[in-house]
């Protein structure tokens, strides 16, 4: 494999590689940025970064062998991070995107048996091959958009047999599909209507027998839940998180979307590598996020989609909150794999700067993901994961929106568009 040589990149976006840790306050806006930027890759990783002129010096007599790409007029930023999807599922819902404009909320619609419910019926029909070339397909989609490295949830089986097969699929994919995807197990997204009356009941299912069978089968990184009123309590989700630590899972939580229900404090206390949502979280948990150090992933997309008021991520990055922002792909409340629309959103919706929108999507959303030290950022010695965008500037990324500015993407120093 030949090496990659980019040169002249209007601005070369580093991330500041030599920073570690997620970024908070203002070494969110701390791009490492180099005009006349310049890149060679070798053997899958980011081999030297600098200025064309440092390159030139240093590589002149390697010219020949390389593929030189002509990044004049061009911005290079690390491949995207999608730090919360729920890219495997059955089926969609676009009736019920119709009977939310017509005025029913999200949860009058799960809980007359639609929601999450509608899919997890359509998910267990679904044959495994079936989930996985739809799945493939959006993964395709999302590399087009710049994403290299995604996570990917269960939680659409909501029994044993499809919340493997969902996690089957995923690790399927990661094994075959340019993109890195990073499994969740989330069996508890919902309790199953079979289990209605007795959710006491599913809780110990998925304490004594999916967590255990999940984590025999390798199968997931993370466990999450979904706390929130009607679905699970935060003493449930608390005994479900600390269940999956002691089977080696780190707890994730959707927490305070629809209303405050203490999911920021329990992330806090469970010690959650990231908490999701967070649209009505209290001052007091992200009070406690941020001494914790869970990061706070925001979804403006889905927001912007059930027509609600977008997570506070100003408020978060001033007390010290480290943000990650993501699509929440997922088929009902934000069918997209558009992370430069997300990224124009935080701009527009939350208030965030382009340079902490470009942030939130790379090295944090990869420190959400347990990623941090290998994705989000271009770093020498580091795996060759970048992005060349048709616009001169990361502050022509955010001002351009709802266009896909996406030019090449190379994959561990392969270009895969």
């Amino acid at each position: 494999m030949k090496p990659i040589w980019i040169k002249h990149a209007s601005q070369l976006v580093t991330m500041e590689p030599e920073l570690k840790g997620p970024r908070i306050g203002n070494a969110m806006s701390e791009l490492g940025i180099i005009e006349d930027g310049s890149v060679w890759m070798e053997s899958g990783k980011v081999i030297r970064a600098g200025t064309t002129r440092e390159l030139e010096l240093e590589f002149e007599d390697r010219e020949q062998e390389a593929e030189v790409v002509d990044g004049a007029g061009k911005l290079v930023t690390p491949g995207l991070v999608d730090p919360h999807t729920h890219v495997v599922f059955g089926g969609t819902r676009e009736a019920e995107f119709e009977r939310r404009l017509e005025g029913a909320s999200y949860m009058e619609i799960m809980n007359a048996g639609g929601g999450i419910h509608a899919t997890s019926r359509m998910t267990r029909e679904a044959s495994e091959e079936a989930l996985f070339e739809q799945a493939y397909t959006r993964l395709d989609s999302f590399l087009k958009h710049g994403v290299t490295t995604l996570e990917g949830k269960s939680g659409y089986g909501l029994n044993l047999e499809t919340e493997l097969k969902q996690l089957r699929v995923m690790k399927k994919l990661n094994s075959v599909h340019p993109i890195d995807l990073i499994s969740t197990f989330m069996g508890a997204h919902a309790v199953p209507n079979e289990y209605k009356g007795q959710e006491e009941a599913y809780v110990s299912l998925l304490i004594d027998t999916m967590i255990p069978m999940v984590a025999k089968d390798d199968l997931a990184r993370f466990n999450d839940v979904f706390c929130e009123k009607n679905v699970f309590t935060p003493n449930q989700s608390e005994r479900i998180l600390e269940a999956g630590k002691r089977f080696g899972l780190i707890p994730k939580i959707h927490a305070d979307e629809i209303e405050p229900f203490g999911g920021a404090e329990l992330a806090a206390k469970v010690g959650a590598i990231s908490a999701e949502h967070l649209l009505k979280a209290s001052d007091e948990g992200i009070r406690a996020m941020a001494k914790k150090g869970t990061i706070a992933c925001l979804l403006p997309a889905t927001a912007l989609y059930l027509r609600e008021e977008a997570a506070n991520a100003r408020k978060m990055i001033d007390q010290g909150t480290a943000v990650a922002i993501s699509t929440d792909c997922n088929p009902g409340s934000s069918p997209t794999t558009s992370m430069p629309l997300v990224m124009n959103l935080a701009c527009i919706l939350m208030r965030m700067t382009p340079a902490e929108a470009l942030c939130a999507a790379t090295v944090n959303a990869a420190y959400a993901i347990g990623e941090g030290e290998q994705a989000g950022k271009i770093e020498e010695g580091k795996k060759a994961d970048l992005v060349m965008w048709d616009v001169p500037s990361y502050q022509m990324l955010q001002y351009a929106f709802g266009v896909n500015h996406v030019q090449a993407v190379w994959k561990k120093g392969v270009r895969v568009v």
